[in-house]
This record gives structure tokens, C-alpha cells and sequence, in this order.
């Protein structure tokens, strides 16, 4: 008995001295311990939880060299490598997650709306549910600060810049001619419908080395990954009618629309100040077929637009109406896929292909014109990490434009171009913790109209100061081709170029969202030219410049009131420029000191209803007055507009909805034409310019067949 006893010793023995203690303390970067943080050896059970001291110790049979890991919520997995007999008494410093979800994020300069966004200014629900909107994306984002409210013409101004300077791409692919054609105080409309987009990044300066081309502004839409049900969606409207629908299978989904709008019945009803000779009238259509693979996801966009006008506008400077007739043809197919492949890479490719084609007629000039444009990107990333990322690319712009001119004193007149450019861009995103990241990239173009290259060098900075709000600055160099306005007549030019600092303040925190942000940009090798407007003959030069300086404000709350959601946000910008034919450096007419939006949206249980309204002013736009000295030193009266809006769920998939632009009716001013010679008493006569029509109402019908019984278009009014 005793010799078994001795026995069992030994053997306890030699398990005990088989055995080796791991122990140590974990801790943060600032050496404060980490209570509750997972300690154990890989691919086994031993391990342990480190205590309020951040301390650990735990045994183990494993011998050699083993992998230690160290875990813990919100840091970074750490894996130790040593022997065993080595792992006593160590300390283990945690990095924190930078991609946990309060992580700092690079934000001066840039607006995101989407389900994907860390920071949501906008949903895509407001882009159409803004009263002064009228259904349209660029209408929504008129209300963001950075831009000016220019009415009659309807499309984006970003910080003193021309609305040539904002692009617009679709899943990462550039749209040459975004907006519809149109004529004087006729506002443009983006050509697309908001509800097959799933988020919106609008940029006012400071943008990735990504995207080159764009002088002031980037606008970013994404069609939809994949929609979540079949559907269909028919809308009867005062204006038309728009029919769409979602098909879906196993490994994909094709969704398209299609409208038809005719202004003649609603002019019958309100007309406006010109006279119709044939009443606006237009057809669109869009589609977005999808295809999952195992590794990515294949989409093809194509979008239509056609529109056809007639009538006579009074000017100043004839005893008869002006004669303006328009018709265009406007063809947009983008094809792109998103995929990812070996470890840690992923890649974005595509292509699109624009066809537009106008025939105007103004009193006796007829033009016609012509653009086929054509744009192929492909970009590769690595996640080297969690904390650095590196993206690069290239691409390749071309376009074929011409344009024919006759009258009936002249011959017909053949001009036009072709431009092709190259571009390159490299860029890096480097979080040193998740209170700090920067984002450094540059960018190269090289023109052959032109003959010139261009080196373009992007930074943005982000320190997260508290758990609900950061700092972010952003700097870079950009440049643009001019437009086919001057490239037609002449391509003796440099780039225009501009360069952008941005200081930016953000806090969010319980549905609520404030920014405050601080730019300057200086402009150089602007367009100048002599005479009234550019044509053959025109002397041209690149020896324009400019500055904008000025301060955004934005806030939202959707928290303090039940069933409230609203923003509002307010522009000061101060800019002159010396371009075109300026004869000396001044405030553009294109452009408004202050800004001022308020959007509101109230959800009514008991009515089943959903209101809203929007308030936008703006102070005066310079104007010159040919009976002082000065040169665009006078300005309008400011511009206020109040707008209300009115969604009824007649029941889950009806609704009724009625919407009234400026509904106080004031008259606003958007400036004069002055006649060419003065009368007999010395003093050039002016005629005032306005909106065709003071107030725009609107009425429809929405109606959803869905599977589920209760999708509507709420989310598409």
C-alpha cells in the first residue's frame, strides 16, 4: 500500500512540474489596465480573464513555442509568440479599433447620405421628400450649406463656382450631361430618379485624389446593391404618369422606370409669362440590372431622356416675342462591377457611354450639335490592416463633339473638337488610432487637345475629440478642361485650376448633427474672352483668377420633437472673380453672400400624413446697370421662398400627395436685361427678369404593389 502511495506522489508530481505558468497585466496605449480582456493560448481551452488590474495567470501542459492571444472589445486582437517558459510576467498594450463604429472619420468638405454613412446629414428619403425639392436629388441639395440658391437655372453652385465646376458621377463613373436642357428662367432638373439610388456623397472641395475634372464640387450617387422585394409602382400626377417595377431572382434583380411629362393640361389651368407654341413635354426611362457572383457584383445602368419645347420670351432689345425651340435626345449606360480577390484586395471597375444631341432654334439661328463622351476607371485596394489602406487607379475621357450653325444670312458653319485625357491617382488612408487618420493621395492628368499635364496633390486630416465630435482639415490642388463652350471655338488653353483649404468641426451625438466649416480656395488660369459671348473670332486668353472665402453651418435634429425631423443650415461667402469678360475682378452674378435653408418634416399619426415645409432665402445677386459706372456693383432684392408639402396614406400603399412651391406667392427677382441703346433721354431701359411662374402646385397619385402589402413610395415623394 505505501509503495502505491509513493507511486501516485511521483506521478503528481511530475504533473505539476509538467505544468507552466502564463501570467502578465494587459493595458490600454495610455498604460491604464483592461479589465474583462479574453486571455488564452491558440487552439487550446487554457486561458483566463484579466481583473480590475488588468492582471491574468493561468497554467498550461502546452510546451515550445506557442501563439498567446489577447483580446477585448473595441481593441484590436493582439497575438504573442514565444516559448512558453518565456510567457511569465509580460505586459500586453492594446491598440485600439479603428474600425469600431465611433471611430474618427474623414469628413472636411463632404456630405454623406446612405445606409453605409458613420455620419448621415441627409437620408435618400429626404432627397424627395423636401417640399422645395420637387422630386429631384439637386433640388434636396440646395439646402445644404456651400450652395447658392440660383432658381431660374436649377442646377448646383458650390462655393462661388460655376455650375460646370460640380460633377457628377454614378457608382463612381462620370455623367457628362446630368442635367435636363432648358431655356431662360426655366429651371434644369437632374435627370434622374432619386429611388434607384441607395446613397448620396455630395463633396463642396477637399475630395479624393479619385476624382479630377471638378474645379468647386462632387456629387456621388450609387444605385442600389440589391432591393429587397418585387414591386411595382404606378404614379398619375397633374404633370403625367411614371410606371416602375423590380423583378428579382436567385442571383439577381433588374429594376427600371419610365415617365412621361406633359406641361400642357397643368399650363391650361395656371398659365405662366411665355407664350407656348408648344407646351414642354418629355419621356424618361431608367433601368438597373444587377448580378451577384461568388466574389462581386455586376450592375449595368442605362437612363433616357426626352425633351421637346416650343415658345416665344419678351426681351428688351426686340419689338417681338423671341422665338426658342428646343429638342434633345440624351442617352446615359453605365456598366460597373465591384468584386474582391486574393487577400485583402478588392476592385472597382466600369465604363459609360453618354450620346446627347440638341437642335435649337433661336429667332432664325439654328443650331445643332452632337456629343458622344465616353469615360473607363478601374481602381484596386488593399487593406494592408485595419489602420492602413491603399487605393490606385487609372482612367481615360474622351468625347467627340460638334456642332452646325446656319441662319439665313450665312452658310452653314461645321466646329467642333475631340478630346481624350488620361488620368492617374494614388492615394492612402492611415488611422494612427481611432481618434486620428489622415488621408494623403495625388493624382496626374494629361490632356492631348491641350497638350499638358497636370500634378495634383490631395491631404485630409481627422482628430476625434471627444466620443461626440472632431476636427477635420483638408487641403488639395484641382483642375479642369474648360467647357465645350470655349473648346469648340478654341483649344489653345491651360487647365483652370483651384486649390482648397478646409477647416472642419462636426459633432453628433442622440440624432443630432451640427457642422461648422471654414474654406478658402484661390483660383488661377480662369477663361477670359472678348465680346459678349464666345464665337469665332473671339480672342481668348488664361489669364483669369479669383478667390472664395466663406463659412458653412449645418444642424439637425430628429430627437427633441416627436415625429419632427428637421435641419437647417446657412452659407456666408465672399468671392470675386476676374474671367470671362470681366473687365475687373468682381462678385459673380451666379453668386449670394448668405444662404439660409429650414426644412421641416412632421409625421401626423391620427391624419395618417406626413407634412413638411422648407424656407430658403438668399440676399441680392449683383447686377451691372449700364446708366452707372460701375461694373456688376448693384444687387436684386433678397430671394425668399416658402414651400409646403402634404403625403396621405390613403391606405398602406396609396398615397395622395399635394406639394406648392413659394406658396406665399412673393415675386421674387432674379435680375434685368437692359436694352442695348439708350433712348432719347440718355438712359438705358431695363426689363425685369423673373420665374415664368410664381408658384408651381402639384398633385398625385402613388400606388405600390408589393409582396409584403405594405412597401409605399413615401420613401420616393
Amino acid at each position: 500500500m505505501k509503495k502505491l502511495l509513493l507511486i501516485l506522489c511521483l506521478c503528481l508530481q511530475s504533473v505539476v512540474y509538467g505544468q507552466t505558468t502564463i501570467s502578465g497585466i494587459v493595458t490600454d496605449s495610455s498604460n491604464e489596465p483592461i479589465l474583462g480582456a479574453n486571455v488564452y493560448l491558440e487552439g487550446t481551452f487554457d486561458g483566463a480573464s484579466t481583473n480590475e488590474k488588468g492582471a491574468f495567470s493561468f497554467t498550461t501542459d502546452e510546451t515550445g513555442t506557442q501563439v498567446l492571444l489577447v483580446s477585448f472589445l473595441s481593441f484590436e486582437t493582439k497575438k504573442v509568440t514565444l516559448d512558453v517558459s518565456k510567457m511569465q510576467n509580460m505586459t500586453i498594450k492594446l491598440r485600439e479599433n479603428v474600425d469600431a463604429f465611433n471611430a474618427v472619420i474623414l469628413s472636411a468638405g463632404s456630405f454623406e447620405a446612405g445606409e453605409n454613412a458613420k455620419v448621415t446629414a441627409l437620408k435618400p428619403l429626404d432627397i424627395v421628400t423636401t417640399a422645395s425639392a420637387l422630386g429631384d436629388v439637386v433640388g434636396a441639395l440646395q439646402t445644404l450649406p456651400g450652395t447658392s440658391t440660383v432658381a431660374e437655372d436649377g442646377r448646383l453652385f458650390v462655393r462661388g463656382g460655376r455650375a460646370e465646376e460640380t460633377q457628377i458621377f454614378i457608382d463612381g463613373i462620370r455623367v457628362f450631361t446630368p442635367y435636363t436642357n432648358t431655356t431662360n428662367n426655366i429651371p434644369a432638373r437632374g435627370r434622374y430618379s432619386p429611388f434607384l439610388f441607395k446613397g448620396i456623397t455630395f463633396s463642396t472641395g477637399g475630395y479624393s485624389a479619385e476624382f479630377g475634372q471638378a474645379l468647386s464640387g462632387v456629387l456621388e450617387l450609387n444605385t442600389i446593391n440589391e432591393p429587397d422585394q418585387e414591386k411595382t409602382d404606378i404614379s398619375v400626377m397633374t404633370v403625367g404618369g411614371a410606371l416602375g417595377h423590380t423583378e428579382k431572382w436567385e442571383k439577381g434583380s433588374v429594376s427600371f422606370s419610365t415617365s412621361y411629362i406633359n406641361l400642357a393640361p397643368y399650363l391650361e389651368l395656371f398659365p405662366d409669362r411665355n407664350e407656348w407654341i408648344k407646351p414642354f413635354q418629355g419621356g424618361q426611362g431608367e433601368s438597373v440590372f444587377r448580378h451577384h457572383f461568388e466574389n462581386g457584383t455586376l450592375k449595368f445602368y442605362t437612363a433616357f431622356d426626352i425633351t421637346d419645347f416650343e415658345l416665344d420670351q419678351e426681351s428688351i432689345n426686340f419689338d417681338e416675342l423671341v422665338r426658342f425651340k428646343l429638342n434633345n435626345n440624351n442617352l446615359y449606360m453605365n456598366g460597373s462591377y465591384k468584386g474582391v480577390f486574393g487577400e485583402n484586395w478588392s476592385v472597382t471597375s466600369g465604363l459609360s457611354y453618354t450620346r446627347d444631341n440638341s437642335k435649337v432654334r433661336i429667332i432664325d439661328d439654328r443650331i445643332n450639335s452632337l456629343e458622344n463622351s465616353f469615360h473607363f476607371k478601374t481602381k484596386l485596394k488593399k487593406n494592408f490592416n485595419n489602420r492602413i489602406k491603399l487605393s490606385f487607379g487609372a482612367e481615360y475621357f474622351t468625347t467627340d463633339f460638334d456642332e452646325e450653325f446656319e441662319n439665313p444670312f450665312v452658310e452653314k458653319i461645321d466646329y467642333g473638337f475631340k478630346s481624350n485625357l488620361i488620368g492617374a491617382f494614388a492615394e492612402t488612408d492611415i488611422f494612427f488610432s481611432k481618434n486620428f487618420a489622415a488621408k494623403a493621395g495625388v493624382r496626374l492628368d494629361h490632356t492631348s487637345l491641350l497638350e499638358e499635364t497636370t500634378i495634383s496633390p490631395r491631404l485630409s486630416l481627422a482628430y476625434k475629440t471627444s466620443e461626440k465630435d472632431q476636427v477635420s482639415f483638408a487641403f488639395g490642388q484641382f483642375y479642369q478642361n474648360p467647357n465645350n463652350n470655349y473648346l469648340k471655338f478654341n483649344s489653345g488653353f491651360k487647365p483652370e485650376s483651384a486649390t482648397h483649404y478646409i477647416l472642419n468641426y462636426q459633432y453628433v451625438h442622440d440624432g443630432k448633427t451640427f457642422r461648422a466649416e471654414a474654406y478658402h480656395k484661390e483660383y488661377n488660369d480662369l477663361i477670359t474672352f472678348s465680346g459678349q459671348f464666345p464665337q469665332f473670332g473671339t480672342d481668348f486668353a488664361n489669364d483669369g483668377f479669383g478667390q472664395a472665402t466663406g463659412l458653412d453651418i449645418f444642424w439637425r435634429d430628429n430627437k427633441t420633437i416627436k415625429n419632427v425631423d428637421y435641419w437647417v443650415s446657412y452659407s456666408y461667402l465672399d468671392t470675386q472673380r476676374k474671367f470671362e469678360n470681366y473687365p475687373v475682378e468682381a462678385m459673380p452674378n451666379f453668386a449670394t453672400k448668405h444662404n439660409f435653408s429650414l426644412v421641416t418634416k412632421h409625421w401626423i399619426d391620427k391624419l395618417k400624413s406626413q407634412v413638411g415645409f422648407s424656407y430658403n432665402y438668399s440676399s441680392g445677386r449683383t447686377y451691372t446697370n449700364p446708366n452707372t459706372t460701375g461694373f456688376l456693383s448693384e444687387k436684386t432684392k433678397d430671394y425668399h421662398s416658402l414651400s409646403v408639402n402634404w403625403a396621405y396614406l390613403i391606405s398602406p400603399q396609396k398615397i395622395l400627395y399635394f406639394s406648392v412651391s413659394n406658396a406665399l406667392g412673393l415675386r421674387n427677382v432674379f435680375g434685368y436685361e437692359y436694352a442695348n441703346q439708350p433712348d432719347i433721354n440718355g438712359t438705358f431701359q431695363r426689363m425685369v427678369r423673373r420665374p415664368a411662374q410664381d408658384q408651381f402646385f402639384f398633385v398625385g397619385f402613388f400606388w405600390t404593389i408589393s409582396d409584403d402589402k405594405t412597401s409605399n413610395q413615401l420613401d420616393t415623394l
